[in-house]
């Protein structure tokens, strides 16, 4: 442990603890999302099953609510939705990731946790830290016990990637296959391409390059936070890319791969994850049911929307509602919230005629099966309107004092929408629409509210029950 280590495992829990009540007190904070305690979080990490409970990592700036150097928060849970803040993890406190200890994944073997992230270094100077001035470092952190770090290392730089890349490659996705190790990078080119390197190892220390995965024509110019997996056979890539036209300011989603990602391939086309304003950076793992579980950022960087309530209480951003990933008869990727939170819900069900007013509390779990148009107002400010003509769901702000600058979004179906789950808590909903039905959409965003949320029922066959 170096000095600036021993000084920083000292301040960061006073700075925690300092917020701490603050935090508590505000109406914002959720009970079924994984969130700061204190300061910024974005992009899950590290997500593992490791001695007999899920541990997440996220990025984290205890010491500015708007982002700030990033450390590894750390947090546990034993059902996915009940978190238990831990320990900082990593620590920007070497060389190699002095600027920040960027986003990654875990590895565990032997009763061994094994922490790729990326250490991001900024050279002083005039620089524009895209094609010069950054390091971008593939860094491994080993912990015996998941708590406490036992060793910090680089293992790769800029000079070990493959020529005409930016600085920009980052956010190591590694994993076990047939023997032998790999890894996926994203990455942007010389030319403002994004693309994703594929890396291969047989110790888990001295990778090679074998493989780059991208698309003909340029889809945007940088791929952020790749996560490569397998469901009933089909592989996927889940990427972030920055530079494409969508309805956010970056996209989020998915391709289907035919043929070996590892060598002669081609990408399906771009599948949308979310199209809600606030799903970023997702990354999955295996549970212990041997179920893919994927878990997003409910946010979005250099949004022009945000979160003023929160930050005004020391905190912003949360993680999404663990998702279960299956794969539909078409391969289509279908995600639905992990079946913990059904466990829940409370025994009193609440049966809703269509055009009523429902009154309740800002946590709830609202199923429907639509047979037509319907409309869904959320706490006065808040609509979800379906049509059934163009097969359209639209979610819109209609009160400034919870949009906190959001303002429309919409997803188109292929087919009409039968089936409805909403999930709200305090200050996010989660939109699921067919469920495990062809075509599916999901939307999520976070909200400002400061009031009881009140529900205008406008559907038919609502089911809701409230946690």
């Amino acid at each position: 442990m170096n000095a600036l280590q021993r000084d920083l495992k000292k301040l960061v829990p006073l700075v925690e603890s300092l917020g701490a009540e603050k935090a508590a007190a505000d109406s914002h904070r959720q009970r079924f999302h994984l969130q700061p305690p204190v300061g910024w979080l974005n992009d899950p990490n590290g997500l593992c099953v490791y001695g007999g409970q899920y541990h997440a990592f996220f990025q984290y700036g205890p010491f500015d609510v708007n982002g700030g150097v990033k450390h590894w928060g750390h947090a546990v849970s034993t059902d996915l939705l009940h978190w238990e803040q831990l320990p900082v993890m990593l620590y920007p406190d070497e060389p190699f990731d002095c600027h920040g200890a960027y986003s990654g994944s875990a590895l565990v073997e032997d009763g061994t946790m094994y922490l790729y992230y990326t250490g991001n270094v900024k050279h002083p100077g005039n620089f524009d830290y895209i094609k010069e001035g950054r390091g971008h470092n593939v860094c491994l952190a080993v912990s015996k016990d998941g708590v406490t770090l036992d060793s910090k290392q680089c293992l790769l730089t800029n000079r070990d990637y493959p020529a005409g890349l930016t600085c920009h490659v980052r956010d190591p996705k590694v994993f076990a296959y047939e023997g032998r190790y790999y890894m996926v990078l994203g990455a942007r080119t010389l030319e403002d391409k994004g693309e994703v390197l594929v890396l291969e190892s047989t110790d888990k220390l001295r990778w090679t390059h074998i493989n780059t995965l991208t698309t003909p024509e340029p889809f945007g110019y940088m791929w952020e936070c790749p996560d490569l997996f397998c469901l009933d056979g089909q592989w996927y890539l889940a990427v972030s890319p920055q530079g494409i036209q969508c309805q956010n300011v970056y996209g989020c989603g998915w391709f289907a791969i035919y043929g070996d990602w590892r060598g002669d391939c081609t990408l399906s086309e771009f599948h949308e994850l979310d199209a809600g304003f606030d799903y970023y950076a997702p990354q999955s793992f295996v549970d212990g049911n041997g179920c893919r579980i994927q878990i997003g950022w409910m946010g979005m960087p250099d949004a022009d929307y945000g979160n003023a309530p929160t930050v005004a209480y020391g905190w912003q951003h949360c993680f999404t509602v663990p998702r279960v990933l299956t794969a539909g008869p078409d391969g289509t990727l279908l995600q639905n919230p992990v079946p913990e939170l059904d466990a829940q819900r409370s025994a009193a069900a609440l049966h809703a005629a269509s055009g009523e007013e429902v009154f309740l509390a800002p946590r709830f779990d609202l199923t429907a099966a639509p047979a037509g148009d319907f409309c869904l107002t959320v706490a006065q400010g808040v609509q979800l309107v379906y049509t059934e003509q163009d097969c359209t769901c639209t979610l819109r702000f209609t009160d400034p004092a919870l949009a906190d600058g959001r303002t429309v979004r919409r997803a188109r179906l292929a087919a009409p929408c039968r089936s409805l789950r909403v999930v709200g808590d305090n200050s996010s909903l989660e939109i699921f629409l067919n469920g495990n039905m062809l075509p599916h959409k999901v939307l999520s965003s976070q909200f400002s509210n400061n009031k009881q949320l009140d529900f205008i029922v406008l559907i038919i066959q609502i089911f809701l029950r409230q946690f």
